[in-house]
């Protein structure tokens, strides 16, 4: 997969999630939106044969190590973050203020909290649309 599919993936990505938070689990207006994540996430595994497996949040939280800068905040090396977690944390970062040689650590813990609670919202709305409907 090229850097620029990638980063297109990831902002798409982004741009559902944040407007499925806006929707209950099993509100059917939010069925479009679950339909462009799922397809992404089937990109994603159709990828997987051709590249190594994405880690999992577990594993990248305990793979990316932090950096104290001279300055005294604790950083995280860009190359450092595997992708494609690297990409989405720049993407969840637009427009946010880091350090010329790292982000600020807090902000990537941030974002890994905040991925894990948006993962949560997103297989609720999954869960209550393969409810079956009682009459």
């Amino acid at each position: 997969m090229t850097c620029d599919l990638l980063r297109e993936r990831e902002r798409t990505r982004r741009r559902f999630l944040w407007a499925l938070a806006t929707f209950h689990p099993g509100d059917i207006s939010a069925s479009g939106l679950l339909a462009i994540l799922d397809d992404l996430d089937d990109q994603e595994q159709n990828d997987a044969p051709c590249s190594d497996q994405p880690l999992e949040l577990v594993e990248v939280r305990n793979s990316v190590s932090v950096m104290r800068h001279n300055s005294g905040i604790d950083i995280i090396l860009e190359q450092t973050i595997p992708q494609p977690w690297r990409e989405r944390f720049v993407q969840a970062s637009v427009g946010s203020t880091r350090l010329a040689e790292g982000f600020y650590a807090c902000d990537w813990y941030k974002f890994l909290d905040c991925w894990e609670t948006e993962m949560q919202h997103f297989e609720a709305h999954t869960a209550a649309c393969s409810k079956p409907k009682l009459d």
